[in-house]
């Protein structure tokens, strides 16, 4: 299922992420979804015929933009391994600062999916993963990186560094929002890679 379905496709799905947020997966229902929309909980299931289809959705939408960010980094061959870390770092967290709601629904509500639909969405963040321990492998043969630490762990703290701040970033007023996410990412970033970074031990 696509979010580029249309104008009232892009509604429901805008709803669906607004009531799982504020009332979580488990306790919201596909007629709370409707309401928000204003349509009849029938016109709904034109759209889906289960609220879990709403859930994947959601994860499916997510797959597809963080995908591009890692598609864009593992194109930039012309920069050294840990550059193309930073550039995929980056826009990792600048995506999860921007969608907030959608990136805390994806860690909170992974384990309400069906398991081939689990499976599925683990499948995609191992691709992340295999991508990071691999570019981390080319920057310690090349001297950018510790060569005496594992791959995976350093994989695994760059990742927390990514994933944990839907956690704790509050957004200001709208009007600062956009203003806050770049500093924030910035920071985000430069602590990542100083950890990875050879010249940091």
């Amino acid at each position: 299922m696509s979010a580029s379905r249309g104008k009232r496709a892009e509604e429901i799905f805008e709803a669906a992420v607004k009531v799982f947020y504020e009332r979580s997966y488990a306790d919201a229902t596909v007629q709370d979804v409707a309401d928000e929309v204003g349509i009849l909980k029938g016109s709904l299931y034109h759209y889906i015929a289960t609220k879990e289809d709403l859930l994947f959705w959601l994860f499916e939408v997510v797959h597809e933009q963080v995908e591009a960010i890692k598609v864009a980094a593992e194109a930039a061959t012309e920069l050294h391994p840990l550059q193309r870390l930073q550039l995929y770092v980056h826009g990792q967290v600048e995506y999860n600062l921007s969608n907030i709601q959608q990136i805390s629904i994806y860690y909170h509500d992974l384990g309400l999916l069906g398991p081939e639909r689990a499976a599925y969405v683990r499948a995609e963040a191992r691709a992340h993963n295999d991508f990071a321990v691999r570019t981390i492998k080319e920057a310690q043969a090349q001297g950018e990186a510790d060569a005496s630490l594992d791959p995976q762990m350093l994989a695994n703290c760059m990742f927390s560094t990514i994933v944990w701040t839907y956690r704790w970033y509050r957004e200001p007023g709208s009007s600062e929002g956009r203003a806050a996410r770049a500093p924030t990412a910035d920071l985000c970033t430069a602590f990542a890679l100083r950890g990875l970074s050879a010249r940091s031990t």
